[in-house]
Formats: structure tokens, C-alpha cells, sequence
């Protein structure tokens, strides 16, 4: 027994020793695996069978502690002897079954919105409907400091990006303003930022932002010191990365108010800070150094910078400042190197070629439709005509001064304009060079040079005929103006120019129907042509059609807001149609362009005088009279006025002045007489009639008034004077029946002459009448000088105060005759269009 009781403690040492090697294997278990990811007996599982076939995937009820299968959970030992229980009968999990107190998560065995619980009567609600409405979302606490600073952040970006539209719409005050208020909400913001601790997260590209708009509304605003101080304080803050490129706002600035020194200081030194890498800002900020030295009159260090660009990056605007800048120094032949190098520049944009379509390619000929007219294509158009117009410019700026004389100069640049990219623009140099003929008044080579254009393209053809035929209307070689406008006509029927000269030519034949049908398509052809709707309305003003005529001028006023010949114009046609008012609301009109304007000035006081206010018509005869003091019918009306106000002193004056302007004249210098005696000063009266008397001795009314002074005076030459005056008197009678004898003669003759004498009756019957008119208005054989007619100075001999002078019904000469065909109304402009 205790034999058996030694070997069974024995026995079981050694086992505590064989397990305890086993649990120190540290190899041990690898071989094991869970029979649960067994596939090979999922055919035997019933539970999983059942699962298969089912359509929602339900599994038999749970019978045990965990979720089983019918079979039943059966312990699995280990190496270590643990048991685990199985959840089916091969030992497979669950799905969603709770192992050591936590949920298995859900796999996609069970379809979503599909449960068991519609087994049990439940409706489906895959939405969960039934539920009621969600709850309300929570409310966002805006009282937290992050908050607030997220909604003052936002409050500063909507200030900057409204001061930036009110900038845009012109609204600059608007602009400043919200520039402020940006401002000034974005130092509350730093303040508040600060109070909650978080200094170091202040948004710098914001304050960058805010400072920025708001020098730049300064500046915009004018107000440049402060605009300046704004940008100070962004260059000097170290922070503020390439802050240094904003010299060039503060240098442009400094350009505005002509501190050029202070400019150039400031480019050199926002070119430092800019790195080669921005090879096309340099170039600008270098361009406008050139410019400013030219300013300055520094021309050789301008041409330092201009030909620095040309070296690296030419461009058409710097080649032409480059010859501006030789032209300043004189510099001939450096003048046609920068020609040349102005010509060669390239332009990078496409030809036009490439916006006619050549096939009948449905798509390709949409494109280019397309592309015909958008912006990319507009911007090409505008930069070839930009170049253009610096090229003509150019050429015409130094073809004088690279040659002996212009004409050499011309061909020269015509030369290299043909071997260039413009040949097109050689024919409008020679054009220009016809019109440079006519500045030196050389009319015969002007026109000589314009003939050679008959024989070439139909556009040139046109715009030489063009020229020629005004030049030959300034002439009033109307016959060579009308052939050389109809040849404009043949070469391009749609060129405006030459259809208002066409018009022009038949205008001044009173032909005006017809001139009018020639502006009318003028119109049609180009319906901003504005010399064609002005002469339109002079031809509807002299076929009386003044309604029609006043509609050109409202248009052409709506288009040339500031030409004081369309509102004088308009004035006269309300003159014509009988409204007075606005007439003078016109007139003031055109004073308010041209203030000192002497003839519209004394249309409107005639105006006034007409309405009956004295006051505001001697007011503008005034002020006439003082921009122009020789006009004869502004004097008589001031001389008349001071007269009818009793003033005789004052009007002596203004008649004084006539008799200087027309010395022939005797009605002024017996005014003069005349004023003296109304005034009671009759010796100086006595005086002046006698000097009158030894310039005009026939002249009866000086000699009625000696008769009558010295007698009142009680004279003794008064027997003298009365004696001429029955001379004088005698001498007229006889002149005017040697008047009338010959009017009856001429008459006689004309009743009893035959058919066959008839013309030569008429004859001589005219030169009877014209030497009647002449004898009635020049002065005897005897009298040096013409003698005033009764009708104008009325010199009644009852009247003890001498002559009672009517007020004379003056009218101002208009300032724009409605038959002058001057440059301005009827011409066409030398420059072809």
C-alpha cells in the first residue's frame, strides 16, 4: 500500500514536471486552429444550412447562453485544457453574437432595413418615419470668443470686397470709406484676438488685405500723403512677405505729384527686391524709369533704360519713346536705327488669315465664327492698331529731321515701311506726305502726289480722291471736286467721306434734295459720321423743313455734347421757329463752352432786346462790345441805349470808337455832334459840326445844324453856313431830276422799242438804273466822302434838341452763316478714316 502510494506521488511529480516544461514551450499552439473557420464541414452545419435557404437570413431560436445552433454548443480543448463553448454545432460564431461581455459588429449577412421583427406584424420602415421628426439641430453658441472672432473676420472680408466694387463703379468716396470701416474692425479684431490669448494666430494675410485697399482707395481718392503713410507701413513691417514690390504704388505716386526724383529712388528700389526670375515686371518698372528721366528732361539716361528694354524684351511703346528720345538730342542716324528696330518688333498675334474660312466644313466655319469677334481677337485688333499708330506717328515725327528736306525724309521711310511687316501703311504715309505739302501751303505738290494714287488699289484710290476733291471744294474748283468726288465714289461707294464731299459739291449748286439723299447715305454707311447729320441739317434748315432739321441737331448734340456750333444751331432753329426761350436757354448754353464768344454774346442780348428786358440785353451787348469792341451793330445799339436812357455823355464814347472803325461814314461823327448838343456842351457841338463841315462840305444835315447853332448863338457866320446851305440844296435837286429824267427815258424807250431792240433797250435801261442807284448812293462830284441818308439820322430842323435817333434794330452777325461752307460745317477731314 505504500508502495502504490509512493509511485502515485511519484507519478504525479513527474507530471507536474512534464507540464511544467510544456507551459515554458514557447513554440507550443501553432498548430492548433478554432474549428469555427472550418469550411469543410459547413455542409453538416444545419444551422448554417438553414441560414442559406432562408430569405432574411434568420437563424433558429437560441436555446443556450450564447447563441447556438439546434445542435448545440460543445466545449473545444486546447493544449492548455481550456474549454471554449461554440455557437454552432461545427463551432462556428454567431454573427452578432456577444462574446466576453462586447457585441461582435455587424456583417452584411442581415440587408439593411430588413429585421426580424416583421416576422411579428411590424411595417416596414426602412427610413424610420414612424419615428417622428428628428429633433432640432443644436444652436450654435455665438458667445464664445471663437465665434466672435470667426463673424468679425467675416464682417472685414465683406468690407474689403464691398470697398472694391464701390471702387469699380467710379464710387471712389463709397470706396474710402468702407476701406476705413475695414479698418477699423480689423483692429477689434487683433484687440480681441489678444484678450483671448491667441495673439499668435492673428491673420496676417487679413491685415496685409485691409492696409493695402485701403492706401490704394487713397491714392484712388488723391489724398496721397495718406496713401503713402498706408504703404509705409506695409513696406516697413518685416513680416509682410515681398511687401517691397508696393515702392512701385509709392513711386507712381510720387510721379503724380512731380516729385521725379523721389520716383526714380523708388523703382530702383523695388527693382532691387525683384528677382531676375520676373523678367516682364522688371521690364515695366524699367519702363517707367525711362519715362520719368524724359519727364525730367534726362534724356540720355531715359534712352539708357529704353534701349535696355529694346536689348531684352522689345516692345512697340518702348521703341517709340526711344525715338522720341533721339529726335530730343538730334541724333540722325540712330533716329532710322530705332525706326527700323521700331518696324521689326514682333507683335505675336495670329494673321487674319486664319478668320476666313476656306472649306465647307460645318464645324470649322462655326469656330471661327466664333473666334471672329471674341475678346482674344479684339485684343489682337487693338494692339495692331496701336502699332500702326505709332509707326505713322513715327514716320511722321522724323522724315523732316533724318533728311535734308521732308520729301527725302518720306521716301526713305516709305522704303523701309514697304520691306516690313506694314507695307499696307506705305500709302498712308504718302498721303500723309500730300497733306505735309499742304501745312507748307504747297498745294500744286500736294495734289500732284495725291494724283498718283489713281492707278492703284480701289481703298487708296478712294481716299486720294477723297482729298483731291476737298482741296479743289477749299478752292472753289467745285467742277474738279464733284469729278474727283464721284471717282472716290467708283473706287469705294461705301466711303462716307467721299459721299458728304459728292454732297457737298451738289449743296452748293441749291441742288439740296439731292445733297440731302448724298448725307442720308453717308449716314447709311456709317451712322456715327457726324459731318455728314451736321451738313444734313443745314440742308433740311434751307429746304425750310425746320422740324426735320432740329432732329440732326438733337442727335448730333447727343453725340458732341460740348460743340458750340450744334448749339448755336439748335438756338437759331428755335430763333426761326418763334420760341425765343429756348433759343436763349441754348445761347447761355453755348456761352458755358465758350465764354468769351462776342457774336453769340450779342445774339443774345438781341434776343433779350426782342423780349423786351433792356437790362439783360445791354448787360450781353456790353460784354460783347468788351471781347470785340469794333463791332459796328454792337455800338450803334450801346450808343442808341445810352441815348434813350438819357446818358448822351456815355454814348459819345461808343460813337467815337464807329468813327475810328468807318471814318467814311458821317452819320457816326454827326452822333458825336449830336450827344454834345443833348448834353449842353454846344461850343464842343459847334466844333465838332465844323469839323464835320470841312471833312463832308455837301452834307446837308451838318450844314442845317451850323445854320442852326450860330443863330442861336448869335454867330456871325451864320450867313455863311446858310448861304452853302441853299447852294448844297440847289445842287441835290438838280442831281435828282437828272435821276428821274433818265428813269423816264429808260422807261420810253423800253415801251417803244421793237421785239427786235428789246434786249439792247434793256440794256440801257439797266445802266440807266445802275447809274441812278449809284448816284443815289455815292456822294457828288464835289463831296470827298458819302453823305449820310435821312432815313438813318433824322435831322428835323424843328427839333430845338437836334435829331431824335430811333433805336436801331441790330442783329448780331451769327456766329455760324447757314451758306458758309467752312472747314468745320461741310468739309470733310484730310485724313482718311
Amino acid at each position: 500500500m505504500s508502495v502504490l502510494l509512493h509511485n502515485l506521488s511519484r507519478e504525479r511529480e513527474m507530471e507536474n514536471v512534464h507540464l511544467a516544461v510544456e507551459e515554458e514551450d514557447i513554440y507550443s499552439g501553432y498548430n492548433d486552429y478554432n474549428p469555427t473557420f472550418d469550411s469543410e464541414e459547413l455542409e453538416n452545419d444545419v444551422g448554417f444550412q438553414q441560414a442559406v435557404r432562408t430569405s432574411h437570413g434568420r437563424r433558429p431560436p437560441m436555446t443556450a447562453k450564447f447563441p447556438g445552433t439546434a445542435i448545440g454548443a460543445r466545449p473545444l480543448a486546447t493544449a492548455f485544457g481550456a474549454r471554449i463553448p461554440l455557437a454552432s454545432s461545427m463551432g462556428r460564431p454567431m454573427t452578432g453574437a456577444v462574446q466576453d461581455g462586447a457585441a461582435r459588429p455587424m456583417t452584411a449577412v442581415r440587408a439593411a432595413g430588413y429585421t426580424s421583427s416583421l416576422t411579428r406584424g411590424s411595417t416596414f420602415d426602412p427610413l424610420g418615419q414612424s419615428k417622428g421628426p428628428a429633433p432640432p439641430l443644436e444652436g450654435k453658441n455665438e458667445d464664445t470668443p471663437e465665434e466672435k472672432i470667426k463673424i468679425l473676420e467675416k464682417k472685414v472680408n465683406d468690407l474689403i470686397e464691398e470697398s472694391c466694387m464701390a471702387q469699380s463703379i467710379g464710387a471712389l468716396q463709397l470706396a474710402l470709406e468702407k476701406a476705413k470701416e475695414a479698418g477699423r474692425k480689423e483692429r477689434a479684431l487683433v484687440r480681441q484676438r489678444e484678450q483671448s490669448g491667441n495673439a499668435e494666430h492673428i491673420n496676417l494675410d487679413l491685415t496685409y488685405s485691409v492696409l493695402l485697399n485701403l492706401a490704394n482707395q487713397y491714392a484712388n481718392n488723391e489724398m496721397y500723403p495718406e496713401a503713402l503713410n498706408s504703404y509705409q507701413v506695409i513696406v516697413k513691417n518685416k513680416m509682410f512677405s515681398n511687401a517691397g514690390r508696393l515702392k512701385v504704388n509709392m513711386a507712381n505716386i510720387y510721379v503724380k505729384q512731380k516729385s521725379y526724383p523721389k520716383a526714380i529712388k523708388f523703382y530702383r528700389m523695388a527693382l532691387d527686391q525683384i528677382s531676375n526670375a520676373h523678367k516682364e515686371l522688371r521690364i515695366k518698372i524699367m519702363q517707367d524709369i525711362g519715362v520719368v528721366f524724359v519727364r525730367m528732361g534726362q534724356y540720355s539716361d531715359a534712352i539708357t533704360s529704353f534701349e535696355h528694354i529694346m536689348s531684352e524684351s522689345p516692345n512697340i511703346k518702348t521703341g517709340f519713346n526711344l525715338i522720341l528720345c533721339y529726335y530730343a538730342i538730334g541724333d540722325r542716324e540712330r533716329m532710322k536705327k530705332a525706326f527700323q528696330k521700331l518696324i521689326s518688333v514682333p507683335l505675336g498675334i495670329d494673321d487674319e488669315d486664319k478668320y476666313i474660312s476656306s472649306n465647307d466644313d460645318n464645324d470649322s466655319n462655326m469656330v471661327i465664327e466664333a473666334i471672329k469677334n471674341d475678346k482674344l481677337h479684339q485684343m489682337e485688333r487693338n494692339l495692331k492698331v496701336l502699332a500702326e499708330k505709332y509707326i505713322m506717328t513715327a514716320a511722321k515725327l522724323i522724315a523732316p529731321a533724318i533728311e535734308t528736306s521732308f520729301a527725302t525724309g518720306f521716301d526713305w521711310c516709305v522704303d523701309i515701311v514697304k520691306s516690313s511687316q506694314y507695307i499696307e501703311l506705305a500709302n498712308d504715309l504718302e498721303i500723309n506726305k500730300a497733306i505735309t505739302y499742304l501745312r507748307q501751303k504747297d498745294f500744286n505738290q500736294a495734289v500732284e502726289t495725291l494724283k498718283t494714287f489713281e492707278k492703284k488699289d480701289s481703298r487708296v484710290k478712294s481716299a486720294a480722291a477723297t482729298n483731291l476733291s476737298f482741296l479743289y471744294f477749299l478752292e472753289k474748283d467745285y467742277d474738279q471736286a464733284d469729278r474727283y468726288a464721284d471717282l472716290a465714289m467708283t473706287a469705294d461707294r461705301y466711303n462716307p467721306a467721299a459721299l458728304i464731299n459728292k454732297g457737298n459739291t451738289v449743296f452748293v449748286k441749291q441742288d439740296y434734295e439731292k445733297a440731302a439723299e448724298f448725307y442720308k447715305e453717308a449716314l447709311r454707311n456709317d451712322s456715327s459720321c457726324t459731318e455728314a447729320l451736321y451738313n444734313l441739317g443745314l440742308t433740311y434748315k434751307k429746304l425750310n423743313r425746320l422740324d426735320e432739321a432740329l432732329d440732326c441737331f438733337l442727335k448730333l448734340h447727343a453725340i458732341l455734347r460740348n460743340s458750340a456750333q450744334v448749339m448755336y444751331q439748335l438756338a437759331n432753329l428755335y430763333e426761326l421757329l418763334e420760341d425765343p426761350q429756348q433759343a436763349i436757354e441754348w445761347l447761355i448754353q453755348v456761352l458755358s463752352v465758350t465764354h468769351t464768344d462776342p457774336q453769340a454774346l450779342a445774339k443774345l442780348g438781341e434776343l433779350y432786346d426782342s423780349e423786351g428786358d433792356k437790362s439783360q440785353a445791354f448787360q450781353y451787348y456790353y460784354e460783347s462790345f468788351r471781347y470785340y469792341p469794333s463791332n459796328i451793330d454792337v455800338i450803334e445799339w450801346l450808343g442808341a441805349y445810352y441815348i434813350e436812357t438819357q446818358f448822351c455823355e456815355k454814348a459819345i464814347q461808343f460813337f467815337e470808337r464807329a468813327t475810328l472803325i468807318q471814318p467814311t461814314q458821317v452819320k457816326w461823327q454827326l452822333m458825336v455832334a449830336s450827344c454834345y448838343r443833348r448834353s449842353g456842351n454846344y461850343q464842343k457841338a459847334l466844333e465838332t459840326y465844323k469839323d464835320i463841315h470841312r471833312k463832308f462840305p455837301e452834307n446837308v444835315e451838318c450844314l442845317r445844324f451850323l445854320v442852326r447853332l450860330c443863330t442861336d448863338m448869335g454867330l456871325n457866320e451864320v450867313q455863311e453856313y446858310a448861304t452853302k446851305l441853299k447852294k448844297v440844296e440847289k445842287m441835290k435837286e438838280i442831281r435828282e431830276q437828272r435821276v428821274k429824267s433818265g428813269r423816264e427815258s429808260s422807261s420810253r424807250g423800253r415801251r417803244e422799242g421793237s421785239a427786235g431792240s428789246a434786249d439792247s433797250a434793256h440794256s440801257s435801261s439797266t445802266k440807266g438804273e445802275r447809274l441812278s442807284a449809284k448816284m443815289r448812293s455815292l456822294p457828288g462830284s464835289n463831296e470827298p466822302y458819302e453823305a449820310s441818308s435821312p432815313k438813318e439820322i433824322d435831322a428835323s430842323y424843328v427839333d430845338p434838341l437836334g435829331p431824335q435817333m430811333e433805336r436801331p434794330k441790330t442783329g448780331a452777325k451769327r456766329r455760324v452763316e447757314d451758306d458758309d461752307f467752312a472747314d468745320e460745317e461741310l468739309g470733310d477731314d484730310l485724313l482718311p478714316e
